[in-house]
């Protein structure tokens, strides 16, 4: 049991009987009533995020989950395979899942949340950035870079993704897993 004193950003708790985790929150004392709490819950199961308002001081239950780090080995399917790094055991989840899947190529460490109680996978999340290699896109022209013009650019696992005039076929970018956004040019 907790209190809304005890939240913070990642707590995990159960509410309305489903996991849920904390995304934000925000304590509020206004000049006149009681205080309450703010919050971003987003589900663990189905990745939904939802409002919602506490009273200040109003009891609820967390639960305790596992991240556990696995390496991607391969679609299959709906379904997709993971290798746990430390005991080498498969397990698979189904594609839906994973969030930002298009972006997930082989060998990619990911952690899976497991609910302690069951060992229930819940989620999958990628790292914040992952390095993919472009397969195709539009030649830039040289002193292009003046502006912010995007083109579109088909990396190595078929996603497709907005990159600036001057990236060129052949490089490898850095990807936000998070917004599937580009965020810069590695060089090799």
């Amino acid at each position: 049991m907790a209190t809304t004193a005890d939240f913070k950003n990642g707590l995990c708790i159960e509410f309305n009987g489903d996991p849920y985790v904390i995304v934000d929150f925000q304590h509020v004392k206004p000049g006149k009533g009681a205080a309450f709490v703010r919050t971003k819950l987003k589900n663990l199961k189905n990745g939904r995020t939802i409002p919602n308002t506490f009273n200040a001081g109003v009891k609820i239950d967390t639960i305790r989950v596992e991240r556990r780090q696995y390496q991607f080995l391969y679609a299959e399917g709906d379904d997709m395979h993971f290798m746990n790094n430390e005991t080498f055991e498969q397990t698979f989840l189904p594609a839906e899942m994973v969030e930002g899947r298009d972006l997930l190529k082989e060998g990619i460490s990911v952690d899976i949340v497991f609910l302690a109680e069951n060992e229930q996978p819940l989620s999958c999340e990628l790292p914040a950035f992952v390095d993919l290699l472009i397969t195709y896109c539009e030649p830039g022209e040289k002193g292009n870079t003046a502006t912010n013009a995007l083109k579109p650019a088909t990396v190595e696992t078929g996603a497709i993704v907005r990159v600036p005039m001057f990236v060129n076929e052949g490089e490898t970018i850095r990807v936000d897993t998070r917004t599937g956004d580009y965020s810069e040019r590695v060089r090799n």
